[in-house]
C-alpha cells in the first residue's frame, strides 16, 4: 500500500479496529485510534451512530417481521425503541405481544408487553412505549 496522505498513515500506523480496545497505554480505544477516554466522541458522532443504529434496527425488523413495514410510524418507533434496546432476537421473544401487534390488537399488545421482565427493568421506558403502542401517540 502506497502512503499518499495522513489518512493513509493513520490506517496503517494505528490500525481499523471496529470494537473496542485498550491501547498500548491501556486508554479504551476504537476505530483509527479514537482515545475514548480522554477524547469521547462528539455530538455530531453520537447523532451518526444512532442513525446508523437506527436504520440496522428497521432492517433487522423489517427482515425478521415483514408485517410491521404497513406500521404506522409511531407504534413501529415502540418496535424499533426495543429493538434498538434488546435487540431483534430480544424482542422476538415477545411472542404474544407481536402477535397481538400483528392483528391490531394495541390495548392487549400494550398489556403483554407490560408483562414482562424486560418492562420490569427498563421501568419508565415500558410504561411509555405501552401508551404509545395503545394511544398511536409519540411519548
Amino acid at each position: 500500500m502506497a502512503i499518499t496522505c495522513l489518512e493513509d498513515q493513520l490506517r496503517r500506523d494505528e490500525k481499523v479496529v471496529l470494537k473496542p480496545y485498550k491501547d498500548s497505554v491501556g486508554k479504551l480505544t476504537i476505530g483509527i485510534g479514537r482515545n475514548l477516554e480522554d477524547v469521547g466522541i462528539s455530538n455530531a458522532e453520537a447523532s451518526l451512530l444512532l442513525a446508523n443504529d437506527i436504520a440496522a434496527a428497521e432492517a433487522n425488523l423489517e427482515r425478521e417481521f415483514p408485517w410491521t413495514i404497513g406500521l404506522d410510524p409511531v407504534r413501529k418507533g415502540a418496535l424499533l425503541n426495543m429493538t434498538f434496546n434488546m435487540g431483534i432476537g430480544g424482542l422476538a421473544e415477545f411472542r404474544d405481544f407481536l402477535a397481538k401487534m400483528q392483528a391490531g390488537n394495541y390495548s392487549a399488545a400494550a398489556g403483554a408487553m407490560l408483562d414482562s421482565l424486560w418492562a420490569r427493568q427498563v421501568g419508565p421506558r415500558a410504561q411509555r412505549l405501552a401508551i404509545q403502542i395503545e394511544s398511536g401517540t409519540w411519548q
